[in-house]
């Protein structure tokens, strides 16, 4: 039966990634370019200054005492230990086929955001990574899409409310969850219902499962990096701070361009064809 179903939607998946895989094709040449000057000058114009982020944080009293829980208990006393006993038990090469694993299971949260944002030869890169991953990779243990230069990207909820203006709102930690701000933590809860696993069970329960099991996994691999960042940090709560907040920042501005070049590169030719009709209407002398 499983096989069946599998069968089948591998049949129902293919036409339309290789209908989006064209529309992919429009942005590919694409990608390499550099961002005009004229690009970096709007965005910087629409978006509010790094610092004037980092220093909107009105819940710093709440967050510092949340983020003491999560890094000098939560971290330090089983996420970190379990992480050690993850990275002697697994080779680094199974661990990466786990990150694989997780990254294609949240390929509908990519997918749906990417199209909401209008980056659709981006989605289409992201339907067809997961149709080649979830097949020849083996359930996206392994990764086939990137040797054929279908890069990983993300998108997320939190993302394309910003796409569309959304503005951030206080920065926020909570027990047990990632840095967010309010808007990006209104997306991460909206983000746990396109998560394949809470169709079998609660979102809620499926996103922290999952979170889990990926945090751990990703901090046996980054050990000494996690280790360096705490040692060089004088005020190690302002530095996961402003490090996610430019992060974000950048991760905004780079949707909202890809957005932008994805309609020029559609536009391009209907404006081309209006120019030569009008060409051709105009009378000879």
């Amino acid at each position: 039966m499983n096989n069946s179903l599998s069968r089948a939607i591998y049949r129902s998946l293919l036409p339309i990634a290789i209908v989006l895989l064209l529309l992919a094709s429009l942005g590919l040449t694409g990608c390499s370019t550099h961002r005009s000057a004229r690009d970096e000058e709007a965005m910087a114009s629409d978006s509010p200054s790094a610092s004037e982020q980092m220093d909107y944080d009105p819940w710093e009293s709440f967050n510092d005492k949340t983020f003491y829980f999560n890094f000098n208990l939560a971290d330090h006393y089983a996420i970190k230990p379990a992480a050690k006993v993850w990275a002697d038990v697994l080779p680094v090469k199974l661990r990466q086929s786990l990150a694989n694993a997780f990254y294609n299971l949240a390929m509908p949260r990519r997918f749906v955001n990417k199209v909401l944002q209008g980056r659709l030869p981006s989605a289409g890169i992201e339907l067809t990574r997961f149709v080649l991953n979830t097949t020849v990779g083996v359930a996206g243990l392994f990764d086939p899409a990137s040797h054929l230069g279908l890069e990983k990207s993300d998108a997320d909820t939190g993302e394309t409310f910003a796409v569309y203006g959304v503005k951030t709102g206080p920065y926020l930690v909570l027990p047990l969850l990632p840095p967010l701000d309010v808007r990006d933590a209104v997306g991460f809860a909206a983000d746990s219902f396109m998560d394949p696993l809470s169709w079998f069970i609660t979102p809620l329960g499926a996103d922290f499962g999952r979170a889990a099991a990926q945090r751990i996994n990703e901090r046996a691999d980054n050990m000494k990096l996690y280790d360096d960042v705490e040692d060089t940090s004088l005020d190690l709560y302002a530095a996961v701070r402003n490090g996610y907040l430019q992060r974000r920042q950048k991760v905004i501005r780079d949707a909202i361009l890809d957005r932008d070049r994805t309609w020029e590169k559609i536009s391009d030719p209907f404006e081309h064809h209006e120019k030569s009709t009008l060409g051709m209407d105009a009378p000879s002398e």
